[in-house]
């Protein structure tokens, strides 16, 4: 049984929620991009992403730890993601353009692309960020929260659109929430049109909400309602 399917046998409040084990091959696809859950041979393709983005990210992420580009670091993060899938409280995804979309890819109004990587299983594959749909209730709340973050050569470039669209078709209507909630820093103009892009209103203002790379920063909090609930 897919694991659209499996959701499907749940009730709409999700009182009894327990989603299955996502297999290896589950994934969301759309028109130029491919979404799945991380697998240990993407590590060399995350490293490196991340490695030549860290001065980009790190003005909104938590700080780095000593290990954070390492083997050990991701693997634990793979263990943690998909025990947490299966108990049904994040859904953790990599982002990864199609490579029937690389000749297309000029319809984004931007340079050529790097030279496509491989894996450790050497296959190709243009690994260029990753998002979460995160913190999950059930029961009265039917929510849950979306976080991303993009590789600096793949920004402005309308990926992260795309790959936010697909999570929260996901969400509505495969895992059937009610609410989805997202927060960015004030100064964080890029995720600001990107969250009015998608359809998410602006809340309010949470003071001191995150600690991000050794600040407590004010964080806009944000939210789409689901219009078939």
């Amino acid at each position: 049984m897919s694991l659209t399917a499996a959701f499907k046998h749940l009730s709409p409040l999700g009182k009894s929620l327990k989603s299955p084990l996502p297999p290896t091959s589950f994934q969301l696809e759309g028109a130029h991009l491919l979404l799945r859950i991380g697998q240990p041979r993407d590590w060399q393709l995350w490293r490196d992403l991340r490695a030549k983005s860290q001065a980009f990210l790190t003005p909104w992420e938590p700080i780095w730890s000593p290990e954070a580009l390492t083997f050990d670091y991701f693997s634990t993060s793979l263990r943690r993601q998909w025990r947490e899938w299966k108990e049904g409280r994040t859904y953790t995804f990599m982002i990864f353009l199609k490579e029937d979309s690389e000749t297309s890819f000029a319809q984004f109004g931007q340079r050529a692309l790097p030279t496509m990587p491989q894996n450790a299983a050497g296959e190709t594959q243009r690994f260029v960020g990753g998002i979460t749909l995160s913190h999950v209730e059930r029961n009265a709340a039917q929510k849950g929260q979306l976080g991303y973050w993009i590789g600096q050569p793949y920004a402005r470039k309308g990926l992260m659109t795309r790959a936010t669209k697909l999570v929260t078709t996901f969400a509505f209507e495969t895992l059937m929430l009610h609410r989805l909630e997202a927060n960015c820093m004030p100064n964080n103009e890029p995720s600001k049109q990107l969250l009015k892009k998608i359809g998410f209103k602006e809340e309010g203002l949470a003071k001191s909400y995150l600690r991000i790379n050794g600040t407590w920063e004010d964080h806009l909090l944000w939210s789409k309602i689901n219009p078939h609930s």
